[in-house]
C-alpha cells in the first residue's frame, strides 16, 4: 500500500518501511507521530478513500542539510555580506499506512545462515601414486642431435694479468630515460647586399 503525504509544505510519495527526509518535525530519536495530512492513498492500481487515514511514522533522526553560502553585495557602494545556512531536516521511516503496518523481515535459522555465506569448497581429490615417467623428447640441443652437437672447446691456459678485475661487458649504456641528443644549430649567413661588388 502507497500514500502521498502533505508535511512542511512538500508532498512525499511512502509505502510502510521506507525512509524519507523531511523539514524539521519536533520530537526525539525513537519518538513517533502520526501524519494526518493524506492526499492520496491506495494499492496497485486501486485508489483508497483518505477519511480519518493516517499515516504512522518513527523519527530515526533530527539533522542538518547541506551548507548553503548566501552572499549579498552591491556595486559601487562597498556593501557586502556573507552568511551560511544549513536548513534543518527530520529522517522519518514510515511505520504503518492506516493499520497497515511495515513487514518485518524473519529472520533466517542460524544454519541456514552460516550455509548461505560459506559455500560449499569441493573436496581436493585424492592423491594416487603413479609411477613417474620420463618424457621421450631430450632435454637440450645436444642430446637431440648428436650429430650436430658443437666440439668441445680446449681450455686455454690463463694469460698473464689475469689477476685484474673483468673487463666491462661491451654491452652499450641503455638511452631509455636519456634526453634526445642537440642537433647543432644551423649557421647563418648574410645575404649580399646588391650594391657591394
Amino acid at each position: 500500500m502507497f500514500a502521498v503525504v502533505r508535511t512542511g509544505g512538500k508532498q512525499y510519495r511512502v509505502a510502510p518501511g521506507d525512509k524519507i527526509v523531511v523539514e524539521k518535525v519536533a520530537g526525539e530519536a525513537g519518538q513517533r507521530i502520526d501524519i494526518t495530512d493524506v492526499l492520496l492513498a491506495g494499492e496497485g492500481s486501486e485508489l483508497r478513500s483518505v477519511e480519518g487515514l493516517t499515516v504512522a511514522a518513527e523519527i530515526i533522526a533530527q539533522a542538518k542539510g547541506d551548507k548553503v553560502t548566501v552572499f549579498k553585495k552591491r556595486r559601487r557602494h562597498n556593501y557586502r555580506r556573507k552568511k551560511g545556512h544549513r536548513q534543518q531536516h527530520t529522517i522519518l521511516r514510515i511505520v504503518a499506512i492506516g493499520d497497515q503496518k511495515a513487514e518485518k523481515k524473519a529472520a533466517k535459522p542460524a544454519a541456514k545462515v552460516e550455509a548461505e555465506a560459506k559455500p560449499a569448497k569441493p573436496s581436493p581429490a585424492p592423491q594416487v601414486d603413479a609411477p613417474v615417467t620420463e618424457s621421450p623428447a631430450p632435454d637440450n640441443e645436444a642430446q637431440a642431435n648428436p650429430d650436430k652437437a658443437p666440439k668441445a672447446k680446449k681450455a686455454a691456459a690463463p694469460k698473464a694479468g689475469a689477476d685484474k678485475a673483468p673487463a666491462k661487458s661491451a654491452k652499450a649504456p641503455s638511452t631509455k630515460n636519456a634526453a634526445p641528443a642537440k642537433a647543432a644549430a644551423p649557421k647563418l649567413t648574410k645575404p649580399k647586399s646588391p650594391k657591394a661588388k
